[in-house]
């Protein structure tokens, strides 16, 4: 007998691992801070570029629309000889009185929403509703109400933002996990307990970046409270200037309103991550 031959098994050869090429403008790969810094800033960069050149080349009448040149020496003129800060100052005391009130009724209301199906029942079709009413729709009501002081000005913003933060407020707390609040019911939470410490501090970061949007849409109904009824404001300075052809002021003063709300917007957010830092690991 012929002795059997082993079978000769070869391992197959390893591929080599293909590499890839990550590029900075492939979809969803993030990008340096430093590199979104340069490319924020290059597009306003290349804006004022191009508003200049139509501005400044003749291409569009500055009835209609001011260089840059021309609306920074507006500005300048705006500070140094109409009280311009007086009117920023107005226009921040009105946007923080109208947030706060509206948070410090809008948040506690979308909490209990959120975590009590009863109590959403009851006033979600109402606040769904008033949610799609304009404030601005209100200022006739409320100039009757409150007259054309700062009360009127307050409520138009409490109005636009208090059901907005409602209803926000209710889906987060209402989204919360619910292998966690059973967790906590078997550790021997309590009703009161589930909402103090499992739904509240879960849904804090959420809530804090609801405040944070809304707040900025505050600052459009504010100038909306402003162009109606205001002796101060940016709003009021916006409006006297369209009366006197001004675009230099109108847009210094439309500049002016993105600038205060870019800052506030960063300030909220470097609040958030502080207060909750864990929340932003990845």
């Amino acid at each position: 007998m012929s002795a059997v031959q082993p079978l000769s098994v070869t391992e197959p050869k390893k591929q080599p691992k293909a590499t890839v090429r990550r590029r900075s403008l492939a979809p969803l790969e993030p990008v340096s801070s430093r590199s979104r810094w340069m490319l924020g800033l290059a597009f306003f960069a290349v804006f004022v570029a191009v508003w200049a050149f139509f501005t400044l080349g003749g291409f569009v009448s500055p009835t209609f629309l001011a260089s840059p040149v021309t609306m920074v020496k507006e500005g300048w003129l705006l500070f140094t000889e109409y009280g311009f800060i007086k009117d920023i100052g107005m226009t921040i005391w009105r946007v923080v009185g109208g947030f706060i009130l509206a948070a410090v009724i809008a948040v506690p209301l979308g909490i209990a929403m959120g975590a009590y199906k009863g109590v959403e029942a009851f006033f979600e079709p109402f606040i769904s509703f008033c949610r799609y009413l304009p404030a601005s729709a209100f200022i006739p009501l409320l100039i009757l109400w409150a007259g054309i002081g700062e009360a009127q000005k307050i409520l138009v913003i409490f109005i636009g933002s208090v059901f907005q933060i409602t209803l926000m407020v209710a889906v987060t707390v209402g989204g919360a996990r619910r292998d966690l609040v059973e967790a906590a019911y078997t550790l021997g939470a309590g009703h009161k307990g589930i909402v103090t410490r499992v739904l509240i501090p879960g849904a804090a970061p959420e809530i804090a970046e609801t405040l944070r949007l809304v707040l900025g849409w505050a600052w459009t109904y504010v100038i909306v409270a402003e162009l109606i009824g205001s002796s101060s404001g940016i709003g009021h300075m916006i409006t006297d200037s369209q009366s006197l052809l001004n675009t230099g002021q109108i847009i210094f003063g439309i500049i002016v309103i993105g600038l205060i709300g870019l800052v506030s917007d960063f300030a909220f957010k470097a609040l958030n991550h502080h207060l909750f830092a864990w929340s932003f690991v990845r």
